[in-house]
């Protein structure tokens, strides 16, 4: 079996070396431990990294352990692991305790506090300002250092590996919806798109974000009516003209969020500050004023969800009915969807896990400002401001802690 040298960013060549099940190029960096443990979650069947990642991050020299049957909901076997170079282990006590890094999906939940090494890195939707303080005491306790996919941002402020998650969560809105609407589902009997003759449903979006931008557009074209409200003119402008005008814009004023539920059919809810917990801009009075049986869709719910009357459930049981509206508030949306989205977070994710494993994990930290902006705990500290504005506690700043190590 012969092999082609591969050739690097620069145009040099890499040396290449031997190692079980693949051919690794040589890095900087030393060779890694990483674990993919099963979701646990109820009902959450996406994978921390596709096996087209773990392919990846094997021809780098790193050994991957995948607990077994950690994609099956996704389709992806244990076979499709092993095929591209990953070991299978058969508990997730394996998977945790052989790892320097782990890849998830979800946050933690308790049944896999006892689980973590000390040192060990996390990569994950964390979204601890709205999760048990227990949560950020375990990370703190540990020493765990984890990178929350939800706060990796760019200098411009894009969210890269949000940003697919978002997408997704905004295409699916309006299946949702209709089916929330349908009278089976004790909804008002409505047709989204209406017919000739009769008038379409009024959909509402409060933030005009990804998410926002992808439900509106998924919205308008099945034939809704749709109202997209935001703080800046600017987005709303921007919105406008990349939906060529179809779309009805206005400011989140208190005074028209207040208007539009006394009429809407369809609530959107898609309100996004990095990090921090999401403030309740649709009150329980405002809920109230609704018309019997609307639908609620709180999608900023994994932050704590911008309803007051919401509060967190599963893909197994999404709905209830408060104040005699139906709220859908399914923190992760997006599992709807498993296999798409675990592409999705594996495309989007896989360039930063690289970075951090090649450079070195201060190396890293210190270079790629997005990923820094990702770390929430670091080796005992919580460092990112919003986490500790959102659970009382104090932050501190991730550079002066590289920089003391450093020196």
């Amino acid at each position: 079996m012969s092999a082609t040298p591969a050739v690097g960013r620069r145009g040099r060549r890499k040396r290449l070396v031997w190692a079980p099940f693949r051919l690794a190029p040589y890095i900087r960096g030393r060779i890694m431990d990483i674990g993919v443990p099963k979701e646990v979650r109820q009902h959450e069947k996406r994978v921390g990294i596709t096996p087209g990642g773990v392919r990846l991050l094997v021809r780098k020299g790193h050994r991957v352990f995948v607990q077994s049957g950690a994609g099956e909901g996704c389709g992806f076997l244990d076979e499709h692991y092993q095929a591209v170079g990953a070991e299978i282990v058969f508990d997730a006590g394996e998977a945790y305790g052989r790892a320097d890094v782990v890849l998830k999906v979800t946050g933690l939940i308790p049944e896999e506090y006892e689980l973590l090494r000390e040192g060990q890195v996390i990569f994950a939707f964390f979204h601890l300002a709205a999760a048990a303080r227990q949560l950020v005491d375990i990370l703190l306790k540990k020493e765990i250092t984890a990178v929350a996919y939800e706060t990796v941002q760019n200098p411009d402020g894009e969210l890269p590996i949000l940003v697919p998650m978002s997408e997704i969560a905004g295409r699916m809105a309006p299946a949702i919806a209709s089916h929330c609407l349908s009278t089976p589902a004790g909804g008002k009997g409505i047709l989204l798109a209406g017919i000739p003759g009769v008038p379409a449903a009024e959909v509402v979006i409060i933030g005009g974000g990804v998410v926002g931008y992808n439900a509106a557009r998924s919205f308008l074209g099945i034939g809704a009516h749709v109202t997209l409200l935001d703080r800046k003119v600017s987005v709303l402008q921007r919105l406008d003209s990349l939906l060529g005008g179809h779309l009805n814009t206005m400011i989140a004023t208190r005074h028209n969020i207040t208007r539009v539920c006394r009429y809407l059919d369809v609530l959107v809810g898609c309100i996004l500050l990095p990090g921090a917990r999401t403030p309740h801009v649709v009150t329980e009075e405002m809920v109230r004023s609704m018309r019997r049986r609307s639908v609620i869709l709180d999608i900023a719910i994994d932050q704590g969800g911008c309803v007051e009357t919401s509060h967190p459930t599963t893909l197994g049981d999404p709905t209830y009915i408060s104040e005699g509206i139906i709220h859908y508030c399914v923190p992760n949306m997006p599992g709807r969807a498993s296999r798409t989205s675990s592409h999705a977070l594996t495309n989007a994710s896989v360039p930063f896990l690289l970075d951090f494993l090649e450079a070195g994990e201060e190396r890293a930290l210190v270079e790629n400002r997005a990923l820094a902006a990702g770390v929430n705990t670091y080796r005992g500290h919580l460092v990112n401001e919003s986490v500790a504005a959102s659970t009382d506690m104090e932050a501190v700043s991730l550079e002066s802690i590289l920089g003391a190590t450093k020196r």
